[in-house]
């Protein structure tokens, strides 16, 4: 105990031969996004770090629905859905369609609803 607090280092791994793979390097680096994307998708996995938006997704995820069933649903005040609402819409994760005065609400496409499940697939095998 008294070593790692005179080498706060000690702890951490490192390459004994400080050598490195080019050829795992140059595979990988073929295969790297470019950075504004990789900025793009920790955006959209930001959007799944809220308690509410992931319910709200999940609800979505099983029917369209309009924000007073949303409220109704997750027992939450209409200013705080119609919030995270707004935020998924403009994160093209959610869409809108409105008939008549109603707004009805769903998921922007299958690939959030396949994201939602395999996330809950690997929650339950943990």
């Amino acid at each position: 105990m008294e070593a790692e607090h005179r080498n706060p280092n000690a702890a951490i791994e490192t390459c004994i031969t400080k050598g490195i793979h080019r050829d795992t390097i140059r595979t990988v680096n073929q295969n790297m996004p470019d950075p504004v994307a990789l900025y793009d998708l920790a955006d959209l996995f930001k959007l799944f770090g809220d308690g509410t938006r992931i319910g709200i997704l999940w609800a979505l995820s099983e029917s369209e629905m309009c924000v007073c069933d949303l409220c109704a649903l997750l027992k939450m005040k209409q200013p705080a859905v119609s919030h995270q609402l707004k935020n998924l819409k403009q994160s093209r994760v959610v869409k809108a369609r409105r008939d008549g005065k109603i707004v009805y609400y769903s998921l922007e496409d299958e690939h959030i609803r396949r994201l939602l499940n395999m996330g809950m697939e690997h929650i339950r095998e943990s």
